[in-house]
Parts: C-alpha cells; structure tokens; sequence
C-alpha cells in the first residue's frame, strides 16, 4: 500500500474513534462505567496517539521525499561529491541567485547576447559590484545539460592558466536554470576577426596572428598535460581581450582521459569542418584529435577563411581539404590571406610557410602521424624567433631516430617560394584528409548525444 493510502486509512480510522460509542467520555462523563468499558476507552486512547504520532511521521517523510524527487530532476549534484556545495560555494567557486543574474544581464535581454552555441547563450552581465560578467544560460531542451554544466564547472575548477577563459561561479542545484557565470572578454572571437562581424583587411596582422597561434598550442598543451581533451577547439571558441591576448573557451564537450590510456571511446562530437577524421571514423577520442582541430586553426590564420564555405568548389568545402590540396602543390599564394604581407615581407613568408608545414602534419589523417600538442608549441615558438631550421626542430619534435619529413609528400618545387620548405621534401605521399562534413551543414558544435 502506498504512503498516501496509509495515511488515508489511519485517519479514516481516527475519525472512526472520534464518533464511535466507545468514546463515552464525550457523551457523558458522570456516566458510571465498567470495568470492560474503563479498558476499552483507555485502549481506544492510546490506540488514537499512536495513530497521530504515526500519520505525523509518515507526512513528514512523505514531504521529504517529494523535495528529494524535485532536487533530482532539477540539480547537478555528483553522487561521487555528495557535499561539495555548501553555503555559497560549489566546487570552490561562488554561487550566483538566479536573480542576480537575470538583473545582471538585463532579463537576459536579447541585445545583450553575445554568443550563441551548440549548448547555450551566452549574455553579456554587469554585477552589483561592477565586474563584467559573460553569463552562459543552458538550453532547457539539452537533455544533458545539467551533465554539461557539471562538466564545465568540474574542469573549470581545477584548471588554471593564463590563455584560458576564468569561471567566476554558477548557480545552485535548486536553481530555476542553469547559469554559468565567467569573466568578461571584450574583443569578441578569432573568427570575428578573420572571417565575422570585426574582420578588417590588414587589421589582424601576422604578429598578432602567430602570437594568438602560440597562445593557443600552450593553452591546450597545458590541458592535455592535465589529462584533459578540449574536443571543440574552433576559432569561435578562442576569446580575445583588448591586447589581443588569447582565451580559450567552451568546455561542455571536454573530457577527462589519463596519460595511460590510449583512447576513449565515444560518438563523435565536435563542429563540422574540425573534427578529426578517425575520430569520426572510429569513434576514438584522443589527445591527437584536437590537434588536428588545431590545425584547421593554423590555416585559418593563415588564409582567413572560415573552416567550411558552402560556397567553395564541392572538394574544398573543408578548408583542410583546400588547404592539403595547395600545400602540396605549392600554391601558397593561393591559400594566404593577401594583406599579411606574403609577397612583399620574406620573414612573413618565411614564417608562414613554415606554419603551414605544421598545419599539414597536423592535418594528417592518421593520428599516429601528427605531432604533440607540446611539440606543436615549441615548433611555433621557434617559427617566431626564427630558429626552425629544418634539422633541428626534425629532432627536437620527434627525436633523432624518426623525423618529420617521413610523414609527408614529395613536393616538386614549382615555384621558387617553395625553395624555403624543408620539412616537405622526399617523402611519401600520404592521401589527404577526408571530409568530415558531407552531411553536416550546420557551422555550430553539434549536441551532445553520448559521452
């Protein structure tokens, strides 16, 4: 019988007692009484309390079980940290009332959006104490996104780093919704940049770009020595502040995976025209996948396109595909963006050539072939000294036994731009990198469906 039925039937009973002839003392207290009938009023008292004292208990354990039912559907609470909220803190970080926020952001007023994601809006917020907050609210139709957001925070929280993004707090598991409360980056994205609302020709020049380049590699080297793999690294996720300095956001897709273990399997999550072939094709997550993400970055930079152009040729939608396709006929001039400087600068050229090497070893479709995202950032932080010389960054990045060149194509230099590549030369041609797109048109990070 269910609680509720109990307690009906205690109570009808009750009232039973209450009107029944048994209960003489309400008809007439002079009444003599015998002794059978002393016993069944004394019995029919007791017989009452007991009932009253147990119809309390059970609408008090019936009220709590109701509030555990709301706060299972409604909170993130981790079953392995059962106390790690409390008072005003959650994970170490401080909680926010959903109020505050909604004045924060002006009732989350449309003309404060400032992004827009597979998982949530991001708000544009003022707190009463005069920070500038960015306030990410979770689509209430993402069924995991109370999972996202526990993701975010739990990451967010452990990690600490220059280049990237800081979480101020959230709000509380018995919040009405889910916010995420970070700091303030004013200078919008890389995309807007290269390609979007801010992009201006000859205002990004190849100094800030190979700066915004190896602010990335070390930010992400940073998350992968802390067993952490990003899983959406794209250029609307790399936050810019005023001196160009590089943010890197947007954790909902990250996961965790030790330094011993190979891989994790899992569907394929991520934006179109950045995610990594064999991920995509064999459901294996690892380290090397945001690599490969980070190579369609470096092109971007380079070129100043978007990752994926319906309106380019059918075999270069994906500006990887593009971008192997020129690099390996040494058309640099097509793949570059006209206003760095390319033809007119030899150390710009020289630098680019040289990231584009990079781009296309990152890029390659077997992940074994790929450098670290270590090796990436010392690579780049050599291109812009100008100490990569050919010879010594082979060893440095993959040691004096296995060097680069063995992982790329035979190149006939065509042109005399291509006299400056070294890591190119005499060796095997490798097939470029499959799209990952053909039935993906939207440019957002796809939802997340599994782990």
């Amino acid at each position: 019988m269910s609680e509720d039925l109990c307690l009906l039937a205690y109570w009808v009973i009750f009232l039973s007692i209450l009107n029944g002839k048994s209960f003489v003392l309400f008809i007439d207290s002079e009444a003599k009484l015998s002794k059978a009938g002393k016993i069944g009023i004394g019995l029919s008292v007791g017989l009452l309390m007991i009932l009253i004292i147990l119809s309390l208990l059970l609408y008090k354990r019936k009220c709590g079980s109701s509030g555990g039912q709301f706060e299972t559907t409604n909170s993130f609470s981790d079953p392995s940290n059962p106390d790690v909220e409390s008072g005003n803190v959650y994970f170490g970080i401080p909680l926010f009332s959903y109020k505050e926020l909604e004045e924060a952001t002006s009732r989350f007023d449309h003309n404060k959006q400032i992004g827009d994601g597979g998982f949530g809006t991001v708000y544009y917020g003022k707190l009463q104490d005069g920070r500038e907050v960015a306030v990410k609210r979770l689509y209430e139709h993402n069924y995991r996104r109370v999972e996202q957001f526990m993701n975010e925070v739990q990451i967010l929280t452990r990690l600490r780093h220059r280049n990237l993004v800081s979480l101020y707090g959230c709000t509380s598991k018995q919040s009405r919704e889910l916010l995420l409360v970070y700091e303030y980056i004013s200078n919008g994205t890389v995309a807007s940049h290269l390609h979007g609302e801010l992009a201006k020709p000859g205002l990004l020049p190849w100094s800030t770009r190979i700066k915004i380049a190896i602010e990335t590699a070390s930010a992400l080297a940073y998350l992968h020595a802390s067993e952490i793999i990003h899983r959406d690294v794209k250029t609307n996720n790399i936050l810019l502040d005023k001196t160009f300095c590089v943010k890197v956001a947007d954790f909902g897709l990250s996961r965790p995976i030790p330094n011993d273990v190979t891989h994790v399997s899992t569907a394929p999550q991520g934006t179109p025209g950045y995610v990594d072939p064999e991920y995509y094709q064999c459901y294996q997550l690892t380290s090397k996948s945001d690599v490969y993400s980070f190579g369609v970055v470096l092109i971007e930079l380079i070129s100043s396109q978007p990752a994926v152009d319906m309106d380019r040729h059918k075999d270069e939608i994906n500006l990887s595909s593009l971008a192997i396709k020129k690099i390996q006929e040494s058309k640099f001039s097509d793949l570059v963006d006209p206003y760095l400087g390319f033809d007119s600068d030899n150390e710009v050229k020289r630098m680019i050539i040289s990231v584009a090497e990079l781009a296309f070893q990152c890029l390659q479709r077997d992940k074994e072939l790929r450098p670290s995202m270590n090796e990436v950032l010392e690579v780049l932080t050599k291109i812009e000294s100008g100490k990569d010389e050919p010879e010594e960054h082979l060893e440095e990045v993959h040691g004096a036994e296995v060097s680069v060149c063995s992982v790329h194509p035979p190149l006939p230099p065509t042109s005399p731009e291509w006299d400056q590549v070294g890591l190119l030369k005499n060796v095997k041609q490798p097939s470029s990198p499959i799209t990952v797109t053909d039935h993906w048109e939207s440019q957002t990070t796809t939802p997340n469906v599994s782990g």
